[in-house]
């Protein structure tokens, strides 16, 4: 469906796409992407929900993580209720404004994801690399101001995607499940050299200050690691550091396989897939992998565990 105003003939609503267009595939979809999305939901509240009654979890580690879940929870928000209205209605419309809004949000949680991984490798460069500093170099002063850098980052490069005003006049069909940028450039009737100018400079700073930042701190890291003469505190200390670099692999991995592939037709569809990825997938395993492979964690969740089941035999 296409809205038109004034002589100009502007599209005013999309048409998302979505994952597949093939019958049999949306019910399954469905249940799978409804089911990826509560385990989302559940996992990231969860670990919100702990790391914040524990005391012992108030660390800087742990704050960082407290960030990354609650960014995962509202980035798979943002997208993932249009996504599943795909697989049961044939058409999914968007508002031009809902659209613009659904790109700015999507963009602030993805470049805030970026700085909060690579403020948590900061952290374990400070934790392994100078531990009797750690907690001067690491103050709560010092994690805030960071955490409010990586949300400050990822505000501006959602402002400068979205303030530059597309003109969209006749096709307003999104081949995606979600708004991207580089799907609305495609479909742009006006001139888009000065957004492929801000896509160039927001990506290029958003992917190289992230990655050569947590390249710098990880050789520091390695290097400090294999100075450690016994055994067990390598694996100690490789082993705080293991989640991080698990995430790290998943989220960078994924979005740089979708934005830095060919144009073509066929890798655009391999590029929708790409990127169920670090939409669906990451945000999913990060509190997993957080939880299963952390040894405070499992121990913090234990205690509440018990604590509930403790409450349920005394009120029955």
């Amino acid at each position: 469906m296409m809205n038109y105003e004034s002589n100009d003939s502007l599209v005013t609503e999309f048409l998302l796409a979505g994952l597949t267009d093939r019958p049999e595939l949306q019910q399954p979809l469905l249940f799978l992407f409804l089911m990826m999305y509560i385990v989302t939901m559940v996992g990231n509240l969860g670990l919100v929900t702990l790391i914040g009654l524990n005391s012992h979890l108030h660390t800087p580690m742990y704050y960082f993580l407290f960030n990354l879940s609650l960014i995962d929870l509202c980035y798979s928000s943002v997208f993932t209720p249009k996504m599943l209205m795909k697989f049961v209605s044939r058409e999914n419309i968007i508002s031009y404004v809902g659209c613009m809004t659904q790109l700015f949000f999507f963009l602030l949680f993805v470049i805030s994801e970026c700085y909060m991984l690579t403020s948590m490798a900061y952290d374990r460069y400070v934790a392994i690399c100078n531990p009797l500093l750690c907690k001067v170099t690491m103050s709560h002063q010092v994690c805030s101001s960071l955490a409010i850098a990586a949300y400050t980052m990822g505000f501006g490069g959602a402002s400068a995607h979205t303030g530059c005003i597309l003109t969209f006049c006749s096709v307003n069909v999104i081949n995606h499940y979600l708004c991207d940028i580089l799907r609305l450039l495609q479909l742009s009737c006006s001139s888009t050299y000065v957004n492929e100018v801000v896509v160039l400079i927001v990506v290029g700073i958003n992917i190289t200050v992230p990655s050569f930042t947590i390249l710098i701190s990880y050789v520091f890291i390695l290097a400090s690691i294999l100075h450690i003469k016994s055994a067990q505190g390598r694996s100690k200390a490789f082993s705080t550091c293991s989640s991080h670099i698990i995430a790290i692999c998943l989220f960078f991995g994924s979005a740089a396989f979708m934005y830095l592939k060919c144009s073509s037709p066929g890798s655009m569809d391999l590029g929708k897939i790409s990127s169920v990825f670090y939409t669906n997938v990451v945000p999913m395993l990060n509190p997993l992998i957080y939880s299963l492979r952390n040894k405070d964690v499992r121990i913090a969740l234990r205690k509440v565990l018990i604590k509930i089941q403790r409450r349920s035999i005394l009120h029955k």
